[in-house]
């Protein structure tokens, strides 16, 4: 080898520097990697910040319910991240090649992926967007894309590009690149939402990413399971905590007790995760239910409270002495007192499960009040959608199930070590792609990329090959 040929794979890897290091896509050689974290405490809120806030998740929750009428791999794991006390959960994806890192709310209740696009620009600040100029599989398909909320929208265009999740890989999903959003729509580091309902809910019209890899037999097993973690109760908490486990082909044993308990969806209907509610009890008096599709629930990691019927809702708050239903902001809310331990008991047709009366609390009025506002809330269902949604305010206190075939919802008391996780304090997970954990910063517009130890690494375990096979020629 001359020294003329060392020179030009010289500036090879100089080039490679450049883009491996400032790529999020370093890879590490062990799974579920977590990256520090420090602690902070409980974001400030006063009692109007409050009334807002239960103002927005019952008017997104209305609008997003009005406006709707390979080679096989077997399973893998995201690790997800708590945002907001409980507010949302989100995991990682990977989009393009080469690969990105993004950060989704993982949602069973609605069937699109989108991901913000760096054109949002001041809409989507400081979030980690997607440059579909910098992926080389990225196609463009011309067409419009637009999903309508209460305060808002999300707007773009659909495309199609290399997605990865939990280490398996479709290599021409479709999905919406997002130009537009509502103001404060994501918060940061999320980036988008990936949709886990089916494929007859996508605005997109789109087969969901889930489903594509349980009718493609990708999976072991056809289901998908959620474990989340309780934060709300924790006054240490922070704005991002762990948040649990997404699982796709198989169910984690250690995170479960005893037998799931499936119930098939309601004559079969692929659309939302639906349940038929057939019993409820509060403070073990039971709630006279209508039968039927009148009781349908949806399953639903992304709302963060429990919606129902008014009629429903006031039964409920009738079995707590000293209950009163709210005003302003706080209409379709109910509040009582505080130190009235509220246990809420729910069945899909099987097995009761409880709400822990630590999630039943949503907010108190005041830092001196003894008034509480409660977490199940009312709203109006229109044509074709559910009366009920089931968000994590029940969810935390199950293991729980989506299975493609048959088409069916699980839960289960949820173990020891799965309960030990709540209000646990940990580092957050960092992208996981899979049974590798790819330790990847998003790329911002706020700031520049952090050079990954692992990329280091591999250009100088490059240059030092280099020198020893010119050493040798």
């Amino acid at each position: 080898m001359t020294v003329l040929s060392l020179a030009i794979r010289f500036l090879v890897l100089c080039f490679v520097i450049s883009e491996v290091v400032g790529a999020p896509q370093g890879i590490t050689p062990s799974a579920g990697q977590f990256i520090p974290l420090t602690r902070r405490n409980q974001p400030l809120r006063n009692v109007s910040d409050w009334a807002e806030y239960a103002k927005n998740l019952r008017d997104a929750t209305i609008a997003k319910y009005s406006s709707r009428h390979v080679q096989k791999r077997g399973t893998g794991e995201n690790l997800m991240v708590n945002q907001g006390l409980d507010t949302s959960f989100y995991g990682s994806l990977a989009v393009g090649t080469p690969p990105y890192s993004f950060d989704v709310l993982l949602d069973t209740g609605s069937s699109d992926m989108w991901i913000a696009s760096s054109a949002c620009q001041s809409m989507c600040a400081g979030t980690g967007n997607f440059d579909s100029t910098k992926s080389s599989t990225f196609k463009n398909l011309n067409k419009n894309f637009s999903v309508n909320y209460s305060k808002g929208y999300a707007a773009g265009t659909v495309g199609q590009d290399v997605v990865q999740m939990a280490g398996f890989m479709i290599p021409d999903q479709t999905f919406a690149v997002v130009t537009t959003t509502a103001t404060n729509f994501l918060r940061n580091p999320v980036t988008g939402i990936f949709g886990l309902a089916w494929q007859s809910l996508a605005a997109s019209g789109a087969m969901p990413f889930w489903q594509a890899l349980a009718r493609n037999g990708q999976w072991s097993e056809p289901l998908m399971s959620f474990q989340l973690t309780r934060f709300s109760n924790d006054s240490k908490a922070g704005e991002l905590e762990p948040g649990g486990s997404f699982t796709m082909g198989y169910v984690n044993e250690s995170l479960y007790t005893g037998t799931i308990d499936y119930q098939s969806l309601p004559n079969g209907q692929a659309s939302y995760w639906l349940q038929e509610i057939t019993s409820m009890t509060v403070q073990g008096k039971p709630i006279s239910l209508p039968s039927g599709s009148a009781s349908y629930a949806a399953i639903d990691t992304g709302t963060t409270l429990v919606a129902g019927p008014a009629a429903g809702i006031a039964a409920i708050y009738a079995q707590i002495p000293g209950s009163q239903p709210g005003t302003g902001s706080w209409e379709g809310f109910y509040k009582y007192p505080c130190n009235t331990a509220v246990v809420v008991e729910i069945s899909f047709g099987g097995p009761k499960w409880s709400v822990s009366p630590d999630d039943f609390v949503f907010s108190s009025t005041g830092p001196a009040s003894n008034e509480c506002y409660g977490a199940f809330y009312t709203i109006t269902s229109y044509g074709g959608t559910p009366s009920w949604i089931i968000g994590d305010t029940f969810l935390k206190n199950v293991y729980s199930v989506f299975r493609y075939n048959p088409p069916s919802v699980g839960f289960a008391a949820l173990s020891e070590i799965a309960l030990a996780m709540n209000g646990k304090a940990g580092g957050i997970p960092s992208a996981t792609l899979g049974a590798i954990s790819a330790s990847s910063t998003l790329e911002t517009s706020a700031a520049p990329t952090t050079r990954t130890s692992s990329a280091v690494a591999f250009v100088i375990s490059a240059f030092f090959a280099t020198l020893v096979s010119f050493i040798q020629a």
